[in-house]
């Protein structure tokens, strides 16, 4: 059976062409076995043995092979090794368009759990970039893409918000921090009574090093951004007059 294909339509097909042969339309219940075991098998075969009596041609339905004939080779006139499925399908159109389809963001509403990029064009959502498109970009090496596409693209509340001043500013966009889905998973084993905890290396003002345990819970009271992206008013002293 080939990909994305199932035993309902192969019945359907064959189905279809007993009732070609016949020139009668069929219309059944979905074959679902409600009827007993093998009961959709039983009724097509049927259908089909009906079209062989009543046509005369033995080769529209052949007890060793059930629902396959023989097929000869256009170009050279030889007979296939094996019996094939032929029958009738029916072709639906599925009203999939490209204008319902296209769509595009840059900036847009976030999830306030993850605050991840919300999905779908429905509610203005991003493209999602899944575990399998990751471990491309990893085969590939590109670590600078795979960066941006995990953080400031995504839900590094900080970053995303000081890399869009940068551009606005024209300046360079600065390092990322920590997605906030990384913050969830170590509040989610801290609710399990883990005595788990995230640190950072801090530089201090006299060039000596520090180790920092990051406050998981600072942005909780008030300090998380809005559903968008702000970027702050260019001051006076950065752009004189």
């Amino acid at each position: 059976v080939p990909s994305r294909m199932n035993v309902g339509q192969i019945f359907e097909c064959l189905l279809g062409w007993a009732g070609e042969v016949l020139s009668v339309r069929f219309k059944c219940v979905p074959f679902d076995e409600m009827h007993g075991p093998e009961k959709s098998r039983e009724t097509v075969h049927r259908m089909l043995e009906l079209a062989r009596e009543r046509s005369g041609k033995d080769w529209v339905f052949n007890e060793n092979h059930a629902g396959k004939i023989p097929v000869y080779d256009g170009r050279t006139g030889e007979k296939f090794d094996r019996p094939v499925t032929v029958g009738i399908a029916y072709m639906l159109k599925l009203v999939h368009l490209v204008d319902d389809k296209i769509h595009a963001r840059s900036t847009g509403p976030y999830s306030l759990v993850t605050q991840q990029p919300l999905g779908g064009k429905a509610q203005q959502g991003g493209q999602r970039f899944g575990e399998m498109e990751v471990w491309a970009l990893e085969a590939f090496g590109a670590a600078y893409t795979l960066q941006e596409l995990l953080t400031v693209k995504s839900d590094d509340m900080q970053g995303r918000n000081e890399a869009l001043n940068a551009i606005v500013k024209g300046k360079a966009i600065p390092r990322p921090g920590t997605p906030e889905s990384f913050k969830v998973l170590m509040r989610e084993l801290q609710s399990l009574c883990l005595d788990i905890a995230a640190h950072k290396v801090e530089t201090m003002d006299d060039g000596t090093t520090q180790d920092v345990e990051v406050d998981l819970m600072a942005d909780i009271l008030g300090k998380r951004t809005p559903s968008r992206p702000v970027y702050e008013s260019l001051s006076n002293e950065e752009n004189p007059q």
